[in-house]
């Protein structure tokens, strides 16, 4: 088969096995068919591990424990749809055990020096700023062919991921290692993503779904007499997330620099040691000397692994605000979300940055 006719292929699949590519829009970019086959065979086998919860819950031979915890995301499911207007399918109605720690591990990576993504796209999803992989030596390949090209890279597992309704999402095991708390606010998380999707817009899908998994959640623990998300968490994740993205913006006006490549390099260094000392005055003065994430700031760090903070809460707030200007209404508030979806990229963006003001 021939470069040019194999792509040819590979590009009907991905126009003709829609609903296939628009599951697995999240992990990766059809570039080729070996990859896209990796993804199809991952997807059909997670598929393929679930059973309904209703079923689990009849079976007497079913881990009690097990049960008490799908029992919870049974309720926070029914929540999602009666209450928060998400959408009311079978996705989170089944359970995989997927006998791994991750259902996929995401790969990132930039140039030496840049903290700009390499872009991974798909016809109908549009571009990521990752691919993912359902085997971790297969992630760690890819990454070793990106360093050979002198690329920062990042492996990350990831414990769940939404196909956008294309299929029925599961419940995983990955899932049930979080408390009570997580494992209700990623269900809403990824409903959300369901809900509304936008192709080519990471920070606006994923600040929408967190808005939506974080006003979810409490309205969920106010309806359940439960007590509010502990604020000294949330609080040392902003101050955390709020030191990385400082130093991803040194490090981008430093590369946008003349310095020589032997002294940009020095530099970079000397900005990740920066990091590594503010991190440790900050969980000094600030928690106590209790840091939650010294694991991550004692490993390597590179431009890669800077990649996926602020993706998350960028427009939050603009979110928020919308919620506030609906009075709280979740159908008006999806309705005025899904019109900024439909704006041009700059007029979205710019609509957002005079809600969030």
């Amino acid at each position: 088969m021939t470069y040019r006719t194999a792509h040819a292929f590979i590009d009907s699949l991905c126009r003709h096995w829609v609903p296939l590519l628009a599951a697995l829009l999240l992990l990766g970019g059809c570039t080729t068919l070996d990859y896209y086959s990796h993804l199809a065979r991952g997807q059909l086998q997670l598929l393929q591990a679930s059973t309904p919860v209703a079923a689990l819950l009849r079976d007497p031979q079913v881990d009690p424990g097990l049960q008490q915890r799908l029992i919870l995301t049974q309720q926070a499911r029914d929540f999602a749809s009666a209450r928060l207007g998400l959408p009311d399918n079978r996705s989170y109605r089944l359970y995989a055990d997927i006998q791994r720690p991750f259902v996929v591990w995401n790969l990132f990576a930039t140039a030496e020096f840049s903290v700009k993504p390499e872009l991974h796209c798909f016809p109908v999803a549009g571009c990521v700023a990752y691919r993912g992989y359902y085997s971790q030596g297969r992630g760690r390949g890819a990454a070793a062919l990106f360093k050979q090209r002198g690329l920062d890279t990042y492996l990350a597992g990831v414990e769940a991921y939404s196909t956008l309704g294309w299929f029925d999402d599961p419940i995983l095991n990955t899932m049930l290692r979080w408390n009570d708390e997580r494992l209700v606010a990623v269900i809403f998380h990824e409903l959300a993503h369901q809900q509304l999707y936008v192709a080519d817009d990471t920070a606006f899908n994923e600040s929408f779904a967190t808005f939506v998994e974080r006003e979810g959640l409490r309205q969920w623990q106010q309806a359940q007499g439960l007590p509010a998300t502990d604020r000294d968490e949330t609080w040392q994740r902003e101050q955390f997330s709020a030191l990385v993205l400082a130093s991803r913006a040194r490090l981008e006006q430093l590369y946008a620099s003349d310095l020589a490549v032997d002294a940009m390099r020095a530099a970079k260094q000397a900005e990740f040691e920066r990091l590594r000392q503010e991190y440790q005055a900050l969980r000094e003065r600030e928690w106590g000397g209790r840091g939650r994430y010294d694991a991550w700031v004692a490993a390597p760090l590179n431009n890669a692994k800077l990649l996926p903070f602020g993706l998350y809460d960028k427009w939050v707030p603009a979110f928020a605000a919308v919620f506030a200007k609906v009075g709280g209404d979740w159908p008006r508030f999806y309705q005025r979300v899904a019109a900024l979806g439909k704006l041009s990229e700059a007029e979205r963006s710019q609509a957002l940055a005079a809600l969030s003001e």
